[in-house]
């Protein structure tokens, strides 16, 4: 998966931070550039052993976004999960002088597995494909166990007011990153779908989940997790930009998703890449079984926030798409996709719609019995 180096770096440089802070990697190295990362540079680094590593920096130039491209967090939560139960990619060190190759970086361990691109496995029996689906539920679940001030996240996130939190950053970014102007056409991403109708139903407190206050991961997804290279089971979860302490609920809705597009599916008619329903979830376990799967290692019951937490999911995917669409607007997008990627926004965003409806019936429901 890793190929042409699209965004170059000054490698002699490089080589000279390596000998002098990272001494289980040997120099000279030779580098490629993952087709995969849509928001920071993922190199993979092979030294004069032929070991392989994983270089993960934030993007040259000017941010359009501040909050994005924290590779010093990444660092941190790897670090700290690294004598937990959850698996994770060693890590080898953080440099946040940006002299040395532009841009603050760290180093992983490269892990020799499998990524998949598509929540349907495929190429996978069923049988397989089942237990993978186990395990990713199983794993994220182990994450939101943990408290972090037993791990060494003391601080990562204020462990109240996440939603609230949430929902202001991602209005800041949607304005922000609506108004960026592609470099060609000069025209504008533009805002996302609904945004304030959108922003005023998620920003009602009584419809806000209780508060939790654990590590999540923030992108909890099948193509961010490594699985074993012939066993079903998870042996790494990757990009770790956004992971901070909040709401389980967010990342539980976010590995769903897959149910959430194939119901919704008429959205995305146009949109790019296009799929089929039938294929998405083909031989998947249900949404149902997923959630009672999480529920039994979790140690907690997500049905009843569900329908909130999966509209606001749908959301925050929406503004992520328009930011992936502003990035390759002004050239700054690592991901060969990004252009396709950003385009998902304005279907994202009237799935997201329908969900908000969907969630206000079950509140009104709700408030009934």
């Amino acid at each position: 998966m890793a190929g042409e180096v699209r965004q170059p770096i000054d490698i002699p440089s490089l080589e000279r931070y390596i000998s002098q802070h990272v001494p289980a990697i040997s120099t000279p190295i030779t580098l490629n550039q993952f087709g995969f990362g849509q928001s920071n540079p993922t190199y993979q680094l092979t030294d004069s052993d032929s070991q392989k590593f994983v270089l993960r920096k934030k993007p040259p130039g000017k941010l359009v976004s501040k909050t994005a491209h924290k590779v010093e967090r990444e660092y941190r939560i790897l670090a700290a999960l690294q004598n937990t139960d959850v698996p994770v990619p060693k890590v080898y060190g953080l440099c946040e002088v940006e002299s040395v190759i532009g841009s603050p970086f760290y180093i992983m361990e490269f892990l020799d597995g499998r990524i998949f691109t598509e929540p349907y496995f495929p190429g996978v029996s069923e049988a397989e494909r089942t237990e993978m689906w186990h395990d990713a539920v199983r794993t994220l679940a182990k994450l939101h166990r943990l408290v972090p001030g037993e791990v060494g996240l003391e601080g990562y996130g204020k462990p109240s007011g996440f939603y609230e939190r949430q929902i202001r950053t991602f209005s800041a970014l949607g304005e922000a990153q609506g108004k960026t102007r592609d470099v060609e056409t000069d025209e504008e991403v533009g805002e996302v779908p609904r945004m304030r109708e959108l922003v005023g139903f998620f920003g009602e407190k009584r419809r806000q989940p209780r508060d939790q206050g654990v590590p999540i991961h923030g992108d909890y997804k099948i193509d961010n997790l490594v699985f074993h290279r012939t066993e079903p089971r998870v042996i790494g979860i990757l990009d770790w930009e956004m992971s901070t302490i909040g709401h389980p609920l967010s990342d539980l809705s976010n590995l769903i998703a897959p149910w959430t597009y194939t119901t919704f599916s008429t959205h995305r008619r146009n949109s790019s890449p296009p799929f089929s329903p039938s294929i998405m979830t083909s031989g998947l376990p249900s949404r149902a079984q997923v959630i009672t799967w999480y529920a039994e290692v979790a140690g907690w019951d997500p049905a009843p926030e569900l329908a909130w937490g999966t509209a606001f999911a749908m959301w925050r995917d929406s503004v992520i798409f328009q930011g992936i669409a502003s990035r390759y607007a002004v050239r700054q997008a690592s991901s060969l996709e990004a252009k396709k990627v950003g385009e998902e926004m304005i279907p994202v965003a009237e799935i997201c719609w329908e969900l908000v409806k969907i969630a206000g019936e079950h509140d009104e429901a709700r408030a009934k019995l």
